[in-house]
C-alpha cells in the first residue's frame, strides 16, 4: 500500500507543506527530508521501470534501482545545481551591482517616463512575456528582479503585483511560445507546426496575462506585501538611489547593458538553433560562432554579471569601491537560493522515480472525455505531481500524441495548447521555480502559495477556457 506512488506523493506532500508551514523547518532541511522519505518508500522495480521509460538501458536502469538513496539525492541534488547553480549566481551578482551602481534606478525612472507610475506594472507584464518566449522563465525572473525593487520603492504597496507581473508574463510565454523547449519537444512530438504554436501561443498567452494581471491587481490590494529588507537589497541603499540627481547615474544604454547582453546572446542563439543549419557555424561564419557559444544561457549570465560588475565600476570612477562586497553579499544571498533550489529538485526527482507519471498515465487512460480537457488535467496532474513544467508536457505529449491526429474536429494545435497551459497547475514547494521566486522576492512560503501558486493556476484555467472556445468557433480543419 505505502508503495503505491499516489501514497507517496501524499506522504512527499505532507512533510514539506507540514515541516515548513506548521514545524517551521527551514525549506532546505524539510525538502531533503521528504526527499529520502519519498526514496526509502520507492520500491526497486519502479526505479527500474521509470529508467527505462527514459531510454536506459536494462543495465542502466537495474544500476541506478541499485544505487543507495544517499547518492540517488546527491545525485539529483547536484544535476539541479548544475543547472541553476551558475544562473543564480550570476543574476544574484547582476541584481546587486545594478542597484549598488544605480543602473536599476536609472531604467525604473526612464520606464516611469515612458508609461508613468499608473502603467509600470502593465510595462513589467508584457516585458516579461516578450522576454520569456526566447529566455528561460529563472532568467527573465533574475534579469527583472532587480527592477521590481527599485520600482517598489517609488511606486509604495506594489511591490507584490509588480512581482506577480514578472511571473505572469514569463511563465506563460515560457510554455506557450517557441523556442523554449517544452513547447519544442512538444511540437515535434505531436507535429504542430512552429509557426501555428507561435501564433496560437502568443495568442492564448495575451489573453491569460490580462487575466493573470487583474488577478495580480486583486491580490495585490487586498494583502499588500511591502519590499523587505535583503542581504542583497537593502533598502537604506535602494531608497538613496531613489532620492540621487539623475545627472549622477549611469546612463540609460549602460545600465541596461546587464539585461540586454544575456538577452541579445540567448535570443541569437535560440534564433540559431530553431531557424538555420546547425554546422553553419563550421563554414567561417564569425557571428553565429559567437552567438552558438556565448548564447548558451550560463555564459550569456556570466557575460551578463560581467557587464553589471563593469558598470558599477565605471559608476565609482573606475575605483574597486564597493565591487568585493557587492560580489561577497551577492553570493551569500545566492547560496542560499542556490541549496533549496536543488533541494527541491532533488525532491522532485526522487517523486518521478516512483513512477507519479506512468502511474497517473494509467488511472486517465481509460477516462471518457473530451480531449482537449483531457490533455490539460493530465499535464496538470503531472505538473503538480512532479514539479517539473518541461516534463509535465514531456510526459502528457507522450501520452497524447497517438491520438492528436485521429478523427479530431479541431486542429490538434489545441491539444497542443491545452497542454503547455496545463503545466501552470500547481506551482507548489516541489518546484524549483517556487522557490526561486519566493526568495528572489523575499516572500514568505505562506504568501507565495497564496498569490504566485493561484496566479497560475488562474491563468492555466483561463487558458484552457480561451482554447476550448477558439477549437469551436476556429477549428482550423
Amino acid at each position: 500500500m505505502l508503495q503505491d506512488p499516489l501514497i507517496i506523493l501524499i506522504i512527499g506532500m505532507l512533510i514539506v507543506i507540514g515541516g515548513i508551514i506548521a514545524g517551521k523547518l527551514n525549506p532546505f532541511i524539510a525538502l531533503i527530508v521528504a526527499a529520502l522519505v519519498v526514496a526509502w518508500l520507492t520500491p526497486e522495480a519502479a526505479i527500474v521501470d521509470f529508467a527505462l521509460s527514459k531510454g536506459q538501458s536494462e543495465s542502466a536502469a537495474q544500476a541506478l534501482a541499485n544505487t543507495s538513496i544517499g547518492e540517488r539525492i546527491a545525485a539529483a541534488f547536484g544535476s539541479t545545481v548544475g543547472k541553476i547553480g551558475i544562473l543564480i549566481a550570476m543574476a544574484a551578482i547582476i541584481g546587486k551591482a545594478m542597484l549598488m551602481s544605480g543602473a536599476a534606478e536609472r531604467i525604473v525612472r526612464s520606464i516611469l517616463g515612458m508609461t508613468g507610475e499608473k502603467n509600470a506594472p502593465l510595462a513589467f507584464l508584457s516585458g516579461s512575456f516578450f522576454l520569456g518566449i526566447p529566455v528561460f522563465f529563472d532568467t527573465v525572473f533574475y534579469l527583472m528582479i532587480p527592477l521590481a525593487k527599485a520600482m517598489a520603492m517609488r511606486l509604495k504597496q506594489q511591490y507584490l503585483l509588480l512581482v506577480l507581473c514578472i511571473t505572469a508574463g514569463a511563465a506563460m510565454a515560457n510554455s506557450l511560445v517557441p523556442p523554449t523547449p517544452g513547447p519544442l519537444f512538444l511540437i515535434a512530438e505531436m507535429d504542430i507546426p512552429i509557426g501555428m504554436m507561435m501564433v496560437g501561443g502568443f495568442l492564448v498567452g495575451s489573453v491569460t496575462i490580462i487575466v493573470g494581471y487583474l488577478f495580480a491587481v486583486w491580490v495585490n490590494k487586498r494583502n499588500p506585501i511591502p519590499l523587505r529588507e535583503s542581504i542583497d537589497a537593502p533598502l537604506s541603499e535602494i531608497e538613496a538611489l531613489a532620492n540621487k540627481d539623475v545627472a549622477l547615474l549611469p546612463s540609460l544604454g549602460i545600465s541596461l547593458s546587464p539585461i540586454l547582453v544575456p538577452l541579445v546572446l540567448i535570443t541569437g542563439s535560440a534564433t540559431v538553433h530553431t531557424f538555420m543549419e546547425m554546422d553553419s557555424a563550421d563554414n567561417g561564419n564569425v557571428l553565429l560562432f559567437i552567438l552558438q557559444f556565448f548564447g548558451e544561457k550560463n555564459m550569456a549570465l556570466i557575460m551578463g554579471a560581467m557587464a553589471a560588475l563593469l558598470t558599477l565600476y565605471l559608476q565609482n570612477q573606475k575605483a574597486d569601491k564597493g565591487m568585493k562586497g557587492a560580489v561577497q553579499s551577492a553570493l551569500t544571498s545566492g547560496g542560499v537560493i542556490i541549496l533549496i533550489t536543488a533541494a527541491g529538485g532533488a525532491f522532485g526527482a526522487m517523486l518521478q522515480q516512483t513512477g507519479i507519471s506512468l502511474r497517473i498515465a494509467e488511472l486517465t487512460s481509460g477516462y471518457q472525455m473530451a480531449l482537449i480537457p483531457l490533455a490539460f488535467f493530465i499535464t496538470a496532474l503531472v505538473r503538480t505531481a512532479q514539479g517539473s513544467a518541461t516534463v509535465a508536457m514531456i510526459t502528457a505529449s507522450g501520452i497524447l500524441s497517438g491520438m492528436s491526429t485521429t478523427g479530431l474536429d479541431f486542429h490538434h494545435l489545441y491539444l497542443g495548447l491545452a497542454i503547455a497551459c496545463g503545466s501552470k497547475l500547481v506551482p507548489w514547494m516541489n518546484d524549483s521555480g517556487f522557490w526561486i521566486v519566493c526568495k528572489m522576492s523575499n516572500l514568505t512560503e505562506k504568501e507565495a502559495l497564496r498569490t504566485f501558486s493561484p496566479l497560475l493556476t488562474i491563468m492555466g484555467i483561463v487558458g484552457l477556457v480561451t482554447i476550448m472556445i477558439a477549437a469551436k468557433i476556429f477549428p482550423l480543419v
